[in-house]
């Protein structure tokens, strides 16, 4: 069962980051991950923007 992964980043000078990683099907059938950091704000946008 996969499990989607979101892990926050955060330092004192720039706002609170989010790595967000969504699983792939590829062509062949197979899965692979892709991984964008983007803002917390942005990290519902991230997820539906990441289509191939």
């Amino acid at each position: 069962m996969a499990k989607k992964v979101v892990a926050t980043l955060k330092t004192k000078d720039r706002k609170g980051l989010t790595r967000v990683i969504k699983m792939v099907k590829t062509k062949n059938g197979g899965y692979s991950f892709k991984s964008v950091m983007v803002d917390q704000d942005s990290a519902k946008k991230a997820l539906v923007d990441m289509k191939e």
